[in-house]
């Protein structure tokens, strides 16, 4: 393979994983509304897609060692290869916690949601998606400056999380006989903050890539 084949294998590959962040997105989007009108037949289609997702990452995987395999790349490719591996690996974790939402939703009760709860997770799952959108975009170009401001913004996603904590919290104070149902909505918050917290892995992988520097962001949640 010439280098100019060797650089347009590169560029489809990191192409191919901005199209795994789409469905991504797409997901994360998609659980919020069948939450929001309790679609279970929505949420079944969500965690459907998961599959899909799933193998995508599995091909991308697949392309990015068949270079190391066969190519012998030189070490800033063999640094934009395993930033791949490691992007689409947070991403696919992404879309396990969008797709644990979906599964969340047929086990609610059908009764209206908390009265703000709505639109927080909504502003929670917009965020979180623009977040992952921009990371992407940042890694696909390169931007070290953007990768190293974006994960600054996931103190907003923290903001949201506490104040659905608190809803939720008073609602259960309120409805102890609803135990089950809020846990779950407690565990639907839980992901979307997840969620976000990714981001910050994919950044890091954007810094590597364009510096050799290797970093961590803090965050707030564990795996």
């Amino acid at each position: 393979m010439t280098r100019t084949a060797l650089d347009e294998r590169l560029c489809q590959l990191v192409a191919e994983v901005l199209t795994l962040g789409s469905m991504v997105e797409q997901s994360a989007k998609d659980s919020v509304a069948a939450l929001r009108h309790h679609d279970t037949a929505w949420a079944r289609k969500i965690e459907a897609r998961d599959q899909l997702i799933n193998t995508h990452r599995f091909t991308i995987e697949r392309g990015c060692l068949a270079l190391i395999a066969t190519q012998q790349p030189m070490a800033h490719d063999l640094r934009i290869l395993a930033a791949v591996l490691e992007v689409i690996t947070d991403i696919e974790r992404m879309g396990d916690y969008i797709k644990g939402i979906a599964h969340i939703i047929p086990q609610l009760h059908p009764e209206p949601l908390p009265r703000h709860l709505p639109d927080r997770l909504d502003s929670m799952a917009e965020h979180g998606n623009s977040m992952l959108h921009r990371a992407l975009t940042a890694f696909a170009a390169g931007d070290e400056q953007a990768a190293r401001a974006i994960p600054a913004e996931d103190d907003l996603v923290d903001e949201l999380y506490g104040e659905v904590y608190h809803e939720l919290a008073e609602g259960l104070t309120a409805h102890p006989e609803s135990v089950d149902h809020y846990t779950r909505l407690f565990w639907v918050a839980h992901n979307l903050e997840r969620f976000a917290d990714r981001v910050s892995n994919i950044c890091e992988r954007t810094i590597f890539t364009a510096t050799g520097e290797i970093m961590e962001f803090s965050t707030s949640g564990g795996d």
